[in-house]
């Protein structure tokens, strides 16, 4: 969009000059670069951006806090492979924002967060101006990549090197930082227009060295009970069928991190997911593909991977400085997923022979009897309900449709849903991830069926449903095709807590039986309360077959929690009993 502006020195009607502006420029330089949504809060100084945004044909999604608009920007990334876009006012939106864009670094999701803020001079001589904060250097140490842009001509050059910082190599964060000057300096439209820059290959494949691709063929050769671990990163990656070919044609087990769930089926013959433990304990060659040796792998060691020095490991990844952190990786292959993948499928029939039938037949004993032990939990229509006879409910939903985003977060509730609720297509479970940060749910629940125009089932912790309950108002207000659940046990963990003195609730029980369906109904939603798992299958499948927005109380027995689930162990217990008076 440009302005037509008559110099006032003169009256030659003749004499225009075009100009545009750096409002324009921004909105310019991303649909050149294929952006065609933005998620946001408005406010000054960046509300008139995100109206031109709009005019302009870009999606602009408002939610209610800038965490959330995070959350949806940087899992949006993770679906596309494009950076999402999430924009903020400056100071208290920016450090807002600043969650989502540090945990989307640590997750590897590629998302541009782009805030406003106050003129330089002010800031540098601390002056007092409205909402003033040093953003760009608070941000530096949080994310991939931050760059401020001072000038209209360089705005081009600015969202150019976002683009390039966030998808290239490891994927991650970046911060843009506009200057509320910026946005209406005048440029002369045709300079401007040449300003702008197209980023050609952001993300280019990276070729494992032939010689790295042989140690790893030379490693799997001796294996004697191989594995295959996907993370997330090979979900990201998009190359699903040379990872099912590598799976396949190799015949080895593999166990899927969440987020790589579906890369096949958790049904396929060759899942070790239901065995995961003896897999990883039993293993002596692991393939990680796309996934860290971090805390959720045990690091590497201890007594999840069994005797010490009893694995070798073999890691594709295209971060150099990932090998060696925690374990020593014998065989390391730099690259990007589906280059290497590749490469590895030019040797698997030729170099390396198949699994022996004593540990495949060992994995599958092992699964098929954890599959018999759990089916009895799932298959319970008590009242009231547990979080497993209420996921075998919602397992169900799942494996009758398939093409569903499912949502998932909480403690329990997350930790169980991961185990219970089979995937069967790829990216098609978004949680929690790296961190394990609560209050994902409903950013990512938005972006998700705005990026794939598919129905989203959230499943919510009462507890983490608390962190972006009011983005139900969003969900509305967008009309979009969400059903959320929240497994609701009156607090975290459990609802039994007490205080010792008597004088206030325990530390993590919330009101008893609340009615958070009746919050989507404030806005026009769909609310259901149910309290068997016969009804919430019934109400989760209505709500998936009309497409209206949709929350549904689960009524779970305050007593079936246990705290932090699986990651109990990571609370530490004091060792010091006080005497109370």
């Amino acid at each position: 969009m440009n302005v037509a502006v008559r110099p006032e020195s003169t009256t030659d009607a003749s004499v225009h000059q075009e100009l545009t502006d750096g409002f324009n420029l921004v909105i310019d330089a991303l649909k050149l670069n294929g952006i065609e949504t933005i998620y946001g809060v408005p406010g000054i100084p960046i509300t008139d951006l995100g109206r031109m945004a709009q005019a302009a044909g870009i999606r602009v999604v408002s939610f209610r806090h800038e965490q959330h608009a995070g959350n949806a920007a940087a899992i949006a990334g993770f679906l596309t492979k494009k950076p999402g876009i999430c924009l903020t006012v400056s100071a208290p939106g920016f450090l807002n924002g600043l969650t989502a864009l540090a945990n989307a670094t640590t997750n590897c999701f590629p998302m541009i967060l782009i805030s406003g803020s106050s003129e330089r001079e002010i800031v540098d001589l601390q002056q007092g101006d409205y909402e003033e904060m040093d953003q760009l250097s608070i941000a530096k140490p949080l994310c991939k990549a931050a760059f401020r842009v001072l000038h209209a001509e360089d705005i081009g050059i600015g969202v150019a090197r976002a683009i390039r910082a966030a998808v290239s190599g490891r994927p991650g964060g970046v911060y843009l930082d506009l200057p509320a000057k910026l946005l209406s300096q005048t440029l002369d439209a045709e300079k401007g227009a040449k300003s702008l820059i197209k980023v050609i290959d952001p993300a280019p494949a990276q070729i494992p060295a032939p010689e790295a691709v042989q140690r790893a063929i030379d490693v799997l050769k001796t294996a004697k009970k191989p594995l295959i671990v996907l993370g997330k990163g090979a979900a990201y990656a998009q190359c699903d069928d040379a990872i099912r070919q590598l799976v396949e044609k190799s015949g080895i087990p593999f166990v899927p991190m969440s987020m790589a769930k579906g890369l096949l089926p958790d049904t396929h013959p060759l899942s070790a997911g239901a065995a995961r433990s003896t897999a990883l304990k039993d293993s002596d060659v692991v393939l990680l593909v796309g996934a860290r040796l971090n805390w959720l792998l045990s690091h590497g060691k201890g007594k999840t991977w069994g005797a010490p020095g009893s694995k070798k490991f073999i890691q594709i990844d295209i971060e150099p400085k990932e090998m060696d952190s925690n374990v020593e990786i014998v065989a390391p292959l730099v690259g990007d997923i589906g280059s290497c993948v590749n490469a590895l499928l030019g040797h698997i029939n030729a170099d390396c022979p198949p699994p022996p039938a004593e540990w495949t037949n060992a994995i599958v004993e092992k699964r098929n009897a954890n599959i018999a032990k759990m089916a009895t939990k799932l298959g319970k229509n008590s009242i009231p309900m547990d979080f497993h006879s209420a996921l075998g409910a919602l397992r169900t939903i799942i494996e009758q449709r398939p093409d569903a985003i499912l949502v998932n977060e909480g403690a329990n509730t997350l930790d169980l849903a991961r185990g219970v609720i089979n995937m069967y297509q790829p990216r098609k479970r978004l949680d929690v991830g790296t961190w394990g940060v609560m209050g994902i749910g409903m950013g990512f629940a938005v972006a998700a069926a705005i990026e794939t125009g598919k129905p989203v089932l959230a499943v919510e912790g009462d507890s983490a449903f608390g962190f972006s309950g009011m983005e139900v108002e969003t969900i509305c207000r967008y009309n979009l095709p969400v059903c959320i659940v929240v497994f609701n046990n009156n607090g975290i963990y459990r609802g039994t807590d007490t205080d010792p003195t008597g004088r206030d609730p325990g530390t993590t029980v919330f009101v008893k039986d609340s009615r958070y369906d009746k919050m989507m109904e404030a806005f026009g939603g769909v609310g259901v309360h149910v309290e068997t798992p016969d009804a919430l299958s019934r109400a989760v499948n209505e709500a998936m077959d009309s497409g209206r927005p949709t929350l549904i109380n689960a009524a779970i027995d305050p007593e079936a929690g246990s705290e932090s689930g699986n990651i109990g162990n990571l609370n530490p217990q004091s060792v010091v009993k006080k005497k109370t008076a």
